[in-house]
């Protein structure tokens, strides 16, 4: 009996010590406070929206990754911006009248160059599975019903909520909490009136905004009041450093960047470091 109790008491500490670096594992998660935004992966460099354009952006030190997900006619989510696959595969048709088997047929590299011949259109699983787990994830999800739920439920079943929002309207982010209340939210409604835009995000509770238009002062002032609110703030969408120095210097945190390979060459001037990715 008394051997028993032995062997239990050690299990039991090893089950402890088990929890306890996994809880040191997950606390030394630091997400980047300001930085760049890989717009649809490096997509100045390679085919947007792929995985070598995603492991690219990775490579370079993004701060920030962004992908755009629609389901196809078999209900799977896929990664790719348009609602055809026309302009960025050999193939053509909406997404949603596609099965996946009839997507992944498709080559989405050669239209950039021969260099990415045969490259696939990702699922958005497979696109989860090349992040690091300390930067942000920003999800554009095409559609207000089923893609948000089943986005929001793969980023709970992946573990990937600390560091992932859905960036979409107020109907699509009701639905998706709904399913998953702890789901970060990127408000896209109203993008065009900005002091609407910014007084609806921060009546929302939204955790990010995105802000597009040319910059003027009173965006000193949109990012003052989305501060006090915990609202953070990312752009669309610029490479000139100019204008990111502009940006930076009003409070912004995210400018979306189409050429994060040649953009992050500014990050010593703008006082930032590149993402060092842990997987």
């Amino acid at each position: 009996m008394k051997s028993f109790f032995l062997l239990f008491a050690f299990y039991l500490s090893i089950q402890i010590s088990i929890g306890q670096n996994l809880t040191e594992s997950k606390s030394e998660i630091i997400l980047p406070e300001k930085g760049f935004c890989a717009h649809r992966g490096a997509m100045g460099t390679h085919p947007e929206n792929t995985i070598p354009a995603f492991n690219a952006a990775v490579k370079a030190g993004a701060h920030m990754i962004e992908m755009d997900v629609w389901l196809t006619k078999d209900k799977r989510m896929v990664v790719l911006h348009d609602a055809t696959v026309d302009r960025t595969t050999n193939g053509t048709g909406k997404v949603a009248d596609l099965t996946l088997a009839e997507i992944k047929k498709l080559d989405a590299g050669s239209w950039k160059s021969p260099e990415f011949k045969g490259v696939q259109i990702p699922t958005f699983e497979e696109a989860l599975a090349v992040m690091p787990r300390n930067i942000w994830l920003n999800i554009h999800v095409k559609g207000e019903k089923e893609t948000p739920v089943m986005a929001a439920e793969l980023l709970l079943e992946k573990d990937r909520l600390h560091q992932a929002f859905l960036a979409c309207g107020a109907e699509a982010a009701k639905n998706a909490k709904e399913q998953v209340p702890a789901i970060m939210i990127c408000n896209m409604d109203r993008q065009d009136a900005n002091w609407d835009y910014v007084n609806a995000t921060v009546a929302m509770k939204a955790d990010f905004i995105q802000l597009r238009r040319k910059i003027t002062p009173e965006f000193k002032e949109f990012a003052r009041v989305l501060k006090e609110n915990g609202v953070q703030i990312n752009y669309f969408g610029t490479d000139s450093l100019e204008t990111l120095k502009l940006l930076f210097q009003y409070g912004f945190d995210f400018p979306l960047v189409n050429d994060i390979v040649n953009t992050i060459k500014f990050a010593d001037e703008l006082g930032i470091q590149p993402v060092k990715p842990q997987f």
